[in-house]
């Protein structure tokens, strides 16, 4: 049978460990664990951890680390996604499937047509909750490593900043997705419900991004990013 999962976010090491009140109180109150039940922890590095439960209180849930190992490897295929900000779940969803997925980092984009408008304040909040969504689809997946959640930025200045060795930009009129040698890192811009303006497109290009199709029909843009990865996955990654 499949342990339970949980991210513990400190460094993991052998002993005796209180979790956080989160974990603590889903394990007592949710799933109703018992001291000498074991579960698996991971701290977002590779590290996981095999650990029993050696008290459940109201208060207070403690465990005892027995067994170190590293996780599951990460895709050879690094992916940073330029994801254009979009409303409450579709923001989420976008999020939490691009985890499932392997990307190594997320990046909200602030774009002509987005209909978020986040003062510094709400973005940090949202970013917080964008990484407790990162979290929860890691520990269902069985992916050991968090992805990276970047605060929302400017589309113009993340083209500027984007480092990888291929750049692609989703566009619907645009060529499909052509043979290129496997790239290491690669970097994708998704517009946000609303699409990309044709400036913001031809911004992409001027930076260096070559422009994607992946079909005959327009996807939505919590729908793209699945679509997306899971296509360069395939191609040059691990699935």
């Amino acid at each position: 049978m499949r342990l339970s999962r949980f991210f513990i976010d400190t460094p993991l090491a052998s002993g005796e460990l209180a979790l956080p009140d989160a974990q603590a109180h889903y394990i007592a109150r949710v799933l109703r664990l018992s001291a000498g039940d074991r579960l698996q922890l991971f701290d977002g590095s590779g590290r996981e951890a095999l650990a029993t439960l050696i008290e459940v209180g109201k208060r207070q849930v403690r465990v005892s680390i027995e067994t170190l190992f590293d996780g599951q490897p990460e895709s050879p295929l690094a992916i940073h996604l330029g994801q254009g900000l979009s409303r409450g779940e579709r923001m989420d969803w976008a999020v939490q499937k691009a985890t499932e997925l392997g990307a190594t980092e997320i990046t909200p984009l602030l774009t002509e047509r987005c209909e978020v408008r986040l003062s510094d304040e709400r973005a940090d909040k949202r970013v917080a909750h964008w990484r407790q969504v990162a979290i929860s689809a890691a520990e269902q997946c069985g992916r050991s490593v968090l992805p990276v959640i970047h605060a929302p930025q400017p589309l113009d200045q993340w083209l500027r900043g984007a480092d990888a060795e291929l750049k692609l930009v989703l566009h619907p009129v645009a060529a499909p997705l052509a043979e290129h040698p496997a790239p290491a890192r690669l970097a994708l811009v998704i517009g946000p419900e609303g699409g990309l303006s044709e400036a913001e497109i031809s911004a992409a290009q001027q930076a260096g991004f070559q422009s994607v199709r992946l079909g005959p029909r327009v996807l939505r843009t919590e729908t793209a990013p699945v679509v997306a990865l899971s296509l360069l996955q395939y191609l040059w990654g691990d699935l």
